[in-house]
């Protein structure tokens, strides 16, 4: 159970969500390598490129869905069949660059830190492709099947959803792409990393900050009462053994 006051504790709860509040969506180191998956908001907040365009077209989708008139559930149920088809092996394939295929020795890896390797082929354009245009076709027959239920309807908003659902589940089991970092100069992410370094900063200015809250809250028994207080007594001296009798001689 923590020492701290429950007050203190809130306080540093807070402190820390603000602190990091800039990186919390980012979802991506934050060096230039990885500028085209985030988009900056303001001086210094970044959010993840990837999962901003697949909440802006989900809602999209919903209310183009929610306007449009009535469209036939045959049609809804083809657009249905084709997220399902299509959109797992569009989204879920890593995109990985030609260079990084060539052999498994890490030359090509080596061949782009030699030619200053950025990663342009992290296009936004793709982005929208593979993240904005399938969450909103998935919210349109969804909206439609809500404005008008029926079987092909609800067929169709139930083939959406599950594409949807399985893209995400298959998506947090691989993971983020982190291929560029194979071809950073600065090597495997860790204490040099660009990326992680704004990170970093913030939680030693955290810790800092934090630690003197503590520190004040809880302050050391006996501190501030003079060296008396701080220092234990000296130790008394050993006492001396007992002086031992002469022997009487023998007779």
């Amino acid at each position: 159970m923590s020492r701290l006051p429950p007050a203190l504790a809130r306080r540093i709860d807070r402190l820390a969500r603000r602190a990091h509040a800039f990186h919390r969506w980012a979802h991506h180191p934050l060096c230039t390598y990885y500028a085209a998956e985030v988009v900056r908001v303001g001086h210094r907040t970044r959010v993840c490129l990837g999962c901003s365009l697949t909440a802006v077209g989900a809602i999209a989708g919903v209310m183009v869905g929610l306007v449009v008139p009535s469209v036939p559930g045959v049609a809804l149920l083809g657009i249905g069949a084709v997220l399902f088809a299509l959109v797992p092996m569009i989204v879920v394939r890593p995109s990985t660059p030609p260079a990084l295929s060539v052999g498994a020795n890490g030359a090509g890896v080596e061949g782009l830190r030699a030619n200053g390797f950025h990663p342009a082929w992290r296009s936004r354009a793709r982005k929208l492709l593979t993240r904005f245009l399938p969450t909103a076709a998935a919210g349109f027959p969804v909206a439609q099947a809500a404005l008008a239920p029926s079987p092909s309807r609800i067929a169709a908003a139930a083939l959406a959803a599950t594409a949807v659902a399985w893209v995400i589940l298959r998506y947090r089991r691989r993971g983020p792409d982190r291929s560029a970092c194979d071809a950073c100069p600065e090597g495997p992410p860790g204490s040099r990393c660009p990326g992680l370094a704004p990170i970093a900063r913030r939680e030693r200015a955290l810790s800092r900050l934090a630690g003197r809250w503590i520190a004040t809250a809880l302050p050391i028994p006996g501190a501030g009462a003079g060296p008396a207080a701080t220092c234990p007594p000296p130790r008394p001296p050993p006492a001396a053994p007992p002086a031992s009798s002469p022997r009487k001689p023998r007779p």
